[in-house]
């Protein structure tokens, strides 16, 4: 469906858990100059990664304007005032938030860039961040000995959110791992590329391929194995431990 500036919307969680979340794969397939004007969102939480393409945003007291290129996100502390301005032909961007019905407002008295860069800052209690995908240190981990690249949101949150992206390893290994359950509050997973077969003691088996997401329920053990050099996108509240 159609959204503000031209976007285009497609729901990742059909009944959005109660109201509690949301999570958006958004695209503008044209392309150029987005019609967005400085806003800002009331959230208590909201991650903005970048699946395909480019787009350029500016952020209020973060310098002038810059491009988020595919595998790049950005944390949007709740208030910070924001702008898209311009995009390639193709952008894809995931989008998860909470609540997931929350005020947006525009600002007219604003203009962005601010003059005034304060990388550190807090805004509702939380600290900007942008991960930049070429930049990043990937560690051992995530799934059946693969590997991840953890964004700093975690840390950016005081523990609120972590988000993470996972290069998956042996599928054969993850096939003898046992279901096991988490006790987040939630628990998100968007296949980037390759496959992923989830299987849920509860829901069953699903077969996962690029584009497909899942919401893993608290206390449902599950087990995800790869497929087919499986990469996804992990968000998660509270953040992973493991």
């Amino acid at each position: 469906g159609a959204g503000r500036a031209g976007m285009l919307y497609r729901d990742l969680i059909p009944g959005r858990l109660g109201g509690r979340f949301i999570a958006s794969h958004i695209a503008i397939p044209a392309g150029g100059a987005v019609p967005d004007y400085v806003h800002y969102h009331h959230v208590r939480f909201q991650l903005i990664y970048c699946r395909a393409g480019w787009v350029r945003v500016v952020y209020e007291d973060q310098g002038p304007p810059f491009v988020l290129h595919a595998g790049d996100c950005v944390l949007q502390p709740p208030g910070i005032r924001h702008r898209v301005l311009e995009a390639s032909p193709g952008l894809e961007v995931v989008e998860v938030g909470c609540p997931a019905v929350h005020e947006t407002r525009v600002d007219h008295e604003l203009a962005l860039p601010t003059v005034e860069q304060r990388p550190e800052r807090r805004v509702g209690g939380q600290r900007f961040v942008r991960h930049v995908a070429a930049d990043a240190e990937w560690r051992p981990g995530g799934i059946s000995g693969g590997e991840f690249r953890d964004t700093g949101i975690a840390a950016a949150t005081d523990g609120l959110a972590g988000v993470r992206v996972i290069r998956a390893g042996c599928a054969a290994d993850a096939a003898t791992e046992s279901l096991r359950a988490h006790d987040r509050e939630f628990h998100f997973v968007f296949v980037l590329a390759g496959g992923a077969e989830l299987e849920l003691a509860v829901h069953g088996r699903h077969a996962l391929q690029a584009g497909d997401s899942a919401v893993v329920p608290a206390g449902e053990p599950f087990r995800l194995t790869p497929r087919d050099g499986l990469e996804l996108l992990e968000v998660t509240l509270p953040p992973r431990r493991d």
